[in-house]
């Protein structure tokens, strides 16, 4: 059975861990206000044979030479350090991926991203992470997984695009912009993680959570697309650039695209955080 992506289903992964070539899990809660909060979780149960992956440890890289600019709350370690990573988790360019969360896919996208970065084709998201698990009857495993590590990944060419801060200074008014985060920091009138409030000009406001029905789900993809193609206002996918906080919630909006067939968009990874960060940078509120 191949495995589905972008999303699966827990019924699907429950029937693919039954197979002999049963998928990779990875638990990819985490807390910004409380760092260690997804490990507690992942300790306190997690679907079987599942291994955590921490956001700060595992999916950012906070390393700064001095004299280097910020480069955002959560930057991008290089693609040979992730692919050191990845390999020591026992992933291989043939090793069926799996990740989920306990927030909505928040973070479970992020890990989506970053294997696709990678140039790692076979990874889904759990479509409403654990509580959907539960929800399917799957039982939880409070034993950590046991470790099968391989040669660090080989890089191939990014399945994803990636443009920097100057790039996309540059490129404003000619891209279309996407900004994930919640309304009210969008427009500036609360700023709770970043020193400077507001956005970046011509940036139009999609916060991940409307992506996600009630149940924690993925909107159904006719749904998705036509809120982003509303975004887009005629423009292609491969024009659109997406950002949130800290290069995170944002790869939620790409997943969302991903879903609804509308793939090639780009990740601004420093986000907010690293854009507010240089005074000479323009910034708009309202």
């Amino acid at each position: 059975m191949a495995l589905p992506a972008p999303l699966i289903d827990a019924a699907a992964l429950r029937q693919l861990l039954g197979t002999a070539t049963p998928p990779r899990v990875f638990d990819c809660s985490f807390d910004l206000a409380d760092p260690q909060a997804g490990e507690r979780a992942y300790r306190e149960g997690h679907i079987p044979g599942a291994h955590h992956l921490h956001l700060d440890h595992d999916l950012a890289d906070h390393a700064r030479a001095p004299g280097t600019p910020f480069r955002g709350r959560h930057p991008l370690p290089t693609r040979e350090a992730f692919a050191a990573r990845v390999g020591a988790l026992g992933i291989t360019p043939a090793t069926p991926v799996v990740v989920y969360d306990r927030q909505g896919a928040a973070f479970a996208a992020r890990a989506w991203w970053m294997l696709r970065w990678l140039g790692h084709r076979e990874v889904a998201v759990l479509d409403g992470g654990l509580n959907a698990w539960l929800a399917a009857g799957g039982t939880l495993d409070i034993a950590p997984a046991a470790a099968r590590p391989a040669p660090p990944y080989p890089l191939g060419e990014s399945l994803t695009p990636t443009i920097d801060a100057a790039g996309l200074q540059a490129a404003l008014g000619r891209v279309c912009l996407l900004d994930a985060r919640a309304a009210e920091r969008f427009r500036g009138e609360v700023e709770p993680l970043d020193p400077v409030a507001g956005h970046i000009p011509g940036a139009l406001n999609r916060p991940f959570k409307d992506n996600l029905g009630a149940d924690g789900r993925f909107l159904p993809p006719a749904a998705l697309r036509a809120a982003f193609v509303a975004l887009l206002d005629g423009r292609q996918a491969a024009q659109v650039v997406h950002q949130c906080g800290s290069g995170v919630t944002a790869c939620h909006n790409l997943l969302a695209m991903e879903a609804s067939g509308l793939p090639g968009a780009t990740l601004y990874p420093g986000s907010w955080s690293e854009w507010c960060a240089d005074p000479s940078r323009p910034v708009v509120r309202g």
